[in-house]
């Protein structure tokens, strides 16, 4: 008998968010089909949203935000977390990817890199009698 149940929710399609620097709440809820009321509500539950205000008091969303709200929606629709559980997930997702260390490059043999240095100077040769 298995003790992980499959959340009823269906995934949500991936959602490319847009190269912009700053979201307005509407864009943001139309983009993450959420009511900006949520949004507003997920904002005092979740340290990590933190959208900043313009001069107008209009909520201005970064991208790390919208993010942000993407995985919280993704926490608590698809994967059934509480709000209490994905606030701690999430604080374990930024612990996670500080202790990450870049992946070094695979090894190589002498013999294989001895062909690659080759290779690129062969073709080096090409580019320069080009000239």
């Amino acid at each position: 008998m298995s003790t992980h149940t499959k959340s009823k929710a269906r995934p949500t399609p991936e959602i490319i968010v847009p190269e912009k620097l700053y979201f307005r709440i509407g864009e943001v809820s139309r983009l993450c089909r959420l009511p900006a009321y949520v949004l507003r509500f997920w904002e005092t539950e979740f340290p990590q949203l933190k959208p900043v205000k313009s001069s107008t008091g209009q909520r201005m969303y970064r991208r790390k935000d919208v993010e942000a709200v993407l995985r919280i929606k993704k926490l608590l629709y698809e994967e059934g977390f509480t709000i209490a559980g994905a606030r701690q997930q999430l604080r374990f997702d930024v612990k996670t990817e500080k202790n990450q260390f870049p992946v070094p490059f695979p090894a190589h043999s002498s013999t294989e890199l001895k062909r690659i240095r080759h290779g690129l100077q062969e073709i080096l040769g090409m580019l320069s009698a080009r000239r």
